[in-house]
């Protein structure tokens, strides 16, 4: 790909002048077109070192109003970075609604880095090109626009920059060691990358090859290239987005209604199991840490099936500087704003930690499904985007359970009454619950979906049968101490 481009046709200088001020201008009013129709726009550049990617883009954002774009500058990953998924740190900065945002540098450069270093093998490779490639479309799907370029230029011109940018004090800083084994390990390099991009060009992400020869003509071509991706992505702004068929492996399991219900324990027992498994876990919690191996503890079921109850006895085992409990409530306007995984993607466990989340995000498939916060669309797009995610999550070795807490009908009311009665519990009561529980119906026909379609073999639900919640309690630890003990195994 890289290899068969033809550089573009340089236009004579008065042109190029004259072009260039015409496109400043006319990308500053794009930028207030993204702003009223709340597009959010993500600009990737990559390339060569010493390519000028940095000064152009210091001259393209001159004429831009700094209240709506940011720039990111993605050198190597922090400690922080490290303990987390190989994309957090760029989905952690993705831009809002409406707002612009460059990447100096991507994904691309972990990835082929990497591999040339040989510190990611052929097979971890070709697992995060896929990720690339769920992430790039998933972005696409959910609306944004993703431009990306590569700044090319041939070895004598690398090799030349970098030789003037060695020589002055002032912009030695500038050239890192890889940029000089680049230049050095050319030919191999220009493999790597044009694979790479090879594997990467979407349609919903295509590349775009910027001559890097000349940093005027190199700032036109982005600029005229970026202007007609956000004319496009305007145009096409409100369209529907192809259901993507599951292709993951999955676990079946029974409707609700299916479930039965009477499953008890005696106090004796509950108490005596309730020590013996908590201590497990206290023992399991340290190993995890020692071995850097994060779990993900997601809860979801009916309002008063005893979530709060159940993740307190989990918590109760662990060593509180070694886990966070979340409690997921309506999106604040600035999560709102972004991608609908944004929010539980920033709050991931470092490795060795434990995650629990009160509430998830399969949100967006109950919740926001039946009281038309999304559309259908997006509905029914994101029961693949969560199987995606949580793969990622998998892969990046973490320990994933999901329960959903059940309970009958009457039991809801039984317990809804009692906290409406108890001075002490009514905070626990809202309108809303009484609300939803009159869609109990049409909230059990979205459940069966769900777990029908995201119940993979990697990440399977869990039934917590919780008319008796002491019941539930036991079997929420036996199944989280089970699942971290075979992933202990394979380890």
């Amino acid at each position: 790909m890289l290899k068969e481009w033809v550089k573009p046709e340089k236009p004579t200088d008065e042109e190029l002048s004259t072009r260039l001020e015409t496109a400043r201008l006319e990308l500053a009013k794009r930028q207030m077109v993204i702003k009223e129709k709340k597009l959010p726009v993500l600009v990737v550049l990559d390339g060569w070192g010493a390519a000028g990617k940095g000064s152009v883009l210091g001259r393209m954002i001159k004429n831009l109003d700094p209240r709506f774009f940011k720039t990111e500058t993605m050198s190597s990953l922090d400690s922080e970075g490290l303990r987390k998924p190989f994309l957090y740190k760029y989905f952690s900065k993705i831009p809002e609604a409406g707002k612009l945002s460059f990447f100096d540098g991507s994904w691309m450069d972990d990835v082929t880095n990497g591999y040339m270093e040989e510190t990611i093998s052929k097979k971890e490779y070709g697992k995060r090109i896929t990720s690339i490639k769920r992430f790039e479309r998933q972005l696409n799907d959910n609306g944004y626009l993703v431009v990306k370029f590569f700044f090319q230029i041939e070895k004598k011109v690398q090799k030349k920059r970098l030789e003037g940018l060695l020589s002055d004090p002032n912009t030695e800083w500038r050239v890192n060691p890889s940029d000089v084994w680049q230049n050095k390990h050319y030919d191999k390099c220009l493999k790597v990358y044009d694979e790479y991009l090879e594997a990467t060009n979407q349609f919903v992400a295509p590349w775009y090859f910027i001559d890097s020869s000349n940093k005027k003509w190199a700032e036109l071509q982005m600029t005229e290239l970026l202007i007609k991706n956000i004319d496009t992505a305007i145009a096409n702004s409100g369209r529907e987005v192809p259901i993507l068929q599951n292709t993951f492996p999955m676990k079946k399991l029974p409707k609700l209604s299916e479930i039965p219900l009477d499953k008890t324990i005696s106090e004796d027992d509950y108490k005596k199991e309730l020590d013996r498994l908590q201590k497990r876990l206290g023992e399991l919690h340290n190993e995890l840490y020692r071995r850097k191996i994060p779990v993900i503890i997601a809860y979801e079921g009916w309002d008063a099936a005893g979530k709060g109850g159940n993740i307190k006895r989990v918590a109760a085992a662990l060593d509180p500087r070694g886990y966070e409990v979340h409690p997921i409530a309506s999106p604040e306007p600035h999560e709102k704003a972004r991608h609908h995984l944004w929010r539980f993607y920033t709050r991931l466990p470092r490795t060795g930690h434990i995650g629990i989340f009160d509430r998830t995000w399969y949100g967006r498939v109950m919740v926001e499904r039946l009281e038309g916060f999304c559309s259908e669309n997006d509905w029914q797009r994101a029961y693949n985007e969560i199987n995606e995610f949580e793969k990622e999550l998998v892969d990046w070795g973490a320990v994933v359970i999901k329960f959903w807490v059940h309970i009958d009908k009457d039991t809801q009311l039984a317990r809804f009454t009692e906290r409406q009665n108890t001075p002490e519990k009514q905070w626990k009561i809202t309108d809303e619950d009484w609300r939803n529980r009159e869609k109990w119906d049409l909230y059990e026909v979205a459940v069966d979906e769900m777990i029908e379609k995201t119940s993979t073999e990697f990440a399977p639900w869990h039934i917590l049968e919780s008319n008796d919640k002491h019941y539930a309690r036991i079997k929420a630890l036996k199944t989280i101490i089970k699942e971290i003990e075979k992933r202990l195994k394979e380890k």
